[in-house]
């Protein structure tokens, strides 16, 4: 954030600081360019410098400035509009224009000539008072014949040399006006200055090797060449050549200007204003104020929801499974809040997981526990015999102990990533046969029918200890809750690259809100598949995590009143499913 406030303040400061200085600039070029055209003016109508000191001074009230005027290659003022007394002109290295109405800076006045001459040295061609009189008369009637023949509304100008024209230009052809012709013949004084002029730039014309030339004043009465080569630039350069010949002894000769803020030595650098100054430091000001209070802003939105998330996991830490905090914004703050809900969610679910698997687990141990000491209390008090029978039964409480212990190792190793599995290439119709036998004295005991249908070619990748553990439970698992007289069928077939091994039987089913759970742990159906039957309630649950382990799945199927099946699907080997 602060570096956020340094750079828009550097930013706003310098985008105002560069908007001052073109305007600055803009106003300096301004003042340069009016005092320029009123001194050239000036130069372009006398022919030195002796009367300019009240045309400098009041252009020096008209601008602001300081004018100062010096002749070319000495630093003598030929006129100030603020000298200091006793104190020496020092001017800098660069003036600021050079007074010379034969070559005018286009820079500084762009509606110049070509030939860079002032339009306003006229030299020669200024008319007498009794030639511009004439023509004035000429330009009235013409005036006046025009609005009466065609209605055309036009107004008077005259030209630096004392020449009326009409604005809009009109012809001398139409009808009743053509006699009063403006402008097609020179008067007197401008045929003397125009003969002048044609020979000087016909000398210059032969000096090149070119043709002779013959000039004639243009619509505002300027020479202009005509004739084959008026057009050729030896004609342009000759012409504007010895006109500037022509002018040079009626305009002032060339001076230096020189503009200064009064008070100062002159100069063309500039400085900001007052007003451009305040302007820049006000807008700083106002940036550091905005950005300091959305840094405030920004602080206080981003501290509180931390301090929630603070105080939440605190609760969090001291045993509150409830903390949470409430969602503000999509952010990056609002993403941590989501994931912190999620995470105390995730961990309270883990502890309820926690205290219900001590819970069962103790529950479980307690019932094989509780039959070994009321058989030994029994023995010792006499009760019973202690024979064989006796120890029979310990025996049986004591495995199934064992059994229930080592489900929870394997579950333990399995949630540890510690389950090693010892994998060799194994015939599936083997491990089901194997299964089958061993538990066909239960499953005859309890009047049940184990079938086994399997491809004898049929063989994957996995431990073969652990496959027959897996297919032992389901089938021990089926047994258990198919009532007298059912069927257990174990088949195998390849699907897609895969082995299916199902176990099916023909109980009682599981509900359908109650099969998404047949594989946690500890977890019964409630009715068909009471603890009654026995069983730790691990089984299917190792099931699960040995077909993880194999890189398989296991999924359970039951319609209640038909059934339950439950498949293990296996991946072949690279070779087989090839």
């Amino acid at each position: 954030m602060s570096v956020c406030s340094v750079a828009a303040t550097a930013y706003v400061v310098v985008q105002m600081t560069a908007v001052a200085i073109r305007q600055e600039q803009g106003q300096a070029l301004a003042d340069d360019a009016k005092a320029y055209d009123v001194l050239l003016g000036y130069a372009a109508r006398h022919p030195d410098w002796s009367d300019a000191g009240d045309t400098v001074a009041a252009l020096a009230r008209r601008t602001g400035h300081r004018i100062v005027l010096t002749s070319q290659g000495r630093p003598q003022p030929v006129a100030d509009s603020a000298p200091e007394p006793g104190v020496p002109f020092r001017p800098p290295a660069k003036p600021t224009a050079v007074i010379d109405p034969l070559a005018v800076d286009p820079d500084l006045l762009p509606r110049s000539a070509g030939d860079r001459i002032d339009t306003r040295a006229v030299g020669p061609f200024l008319l007498p008072r009794d030639e511009s009189a004439a023509l004035d008369s000429l330009a009235a009637r013409l005036r006046r014949c025009l609005r009466e023949t065609t209605g055309t509304d036009v107004h008077i100008e005259r030209s630096p040399s004392g020449r009326p024209r009409l604005v809009p230009a009109t012809t001398s052809t139409t009808p009743g006006c053509s006699t009063l012709a403006l402008g097609s013949e020179p008067t007197p004084t401008e045929r003397t200055a125009l003969t002048a002029l044609n020979t000087l730039v016909n000398a210059c014309l032969a000096h090149r090797g070119a043709p002779a030339t013959t000039l004639s004043l243009d619509g505002e009465g300027r020479p202009a060449a005509t004739g084959r080569w008026s057009g050729g630039p030896l004609v342009s350069s000759c012409l504007a050549t010895s006109r500037a010949e022509q002018l040079a002894p009626y305009v002032a000769p060339a001076a230096q200007l020189y503009v200064a803020t009064p008070g100062r030595t002159a100069t063309t650098f500039f400085s900001l204003s007052p007003a451009n100054k305040a302007r820049i430091a006000g807008s700083a000001a106002l940036v550091l104020l905005v950005t300091v209070a959305v840094t405030v802003l920004a602080g206080i939105r981003l501290v509180r929801p931390l301090r929630a998330l603070t105080t939440a996991v605190q609760r969090l830490t001291d045993g509150d499974e409830s903390a949470q905090v409430r969602v503000v914004g999509g952010d990056e703050i609002g993403r941590l809040s989501v994931a912190f809900n999620t995470m105390a969610e995730r961990r309270a679910e883990l502890e309820r997981l926690r205290k219900a698997m001590v819970s069962d687990v103790a529950h479980e141990l307690r019932t094989p526990l509780s039959n070994i000491r009321g058989w030994l209390e029994a023995a010792e008090d006499g009760v019973v015999d202690n024979d064989g029978e006796l120890l029979a039964s310990v025996l049986e409480e004591a495995l199934l102990l064992q059994h229930i212990i080592d489900d929870l190792r394997d579950l333990s190793a399995a949630d540890a990533g510690e389950l090693r599995l010892s994998t060799v290439p194994v015939q599936v119709a083997d491990v089901l046969a194997q299964t089958a036998n061993a538990h066909r004295a239960d499953a005859e005991a309890s009047g049940v029918t184990l079938t086994v249908t399997a491809d004898e070619a049929m063989a994957v990748d996995a431990d073969p200890v652990r496959l027959r553990q897996m297919t032992g439970n389901l089938v021990s698992n089926a047994i258990r809750h198919t009532p007298r007289g059912g069927t257990v069928t174990l088949r195998a077939q390849p699907v897609k690259g895969s082995v299916r091994i199902e176990v099916a039987d023909t109980g009682t089913g599981i509900a359908p809100d109650e099969l998404p759970h047949v594989f946690d742990r500890f977890w019964r159906a409630e009715k068909s598949r009471s603890r009654q039957t026995g069983g730790s309630g691990l089984g299917l649950s190792i099931v699960r995590k040995l077909a993880e382990a194999h890189g398989g799945t296991v999924t359970a199927h039951s319609t209640p009143g038909a059934g339950a099946a439950f498949r293990i699907t296996l991946p072949l080997p690279r070779e087989a499913a090839r």
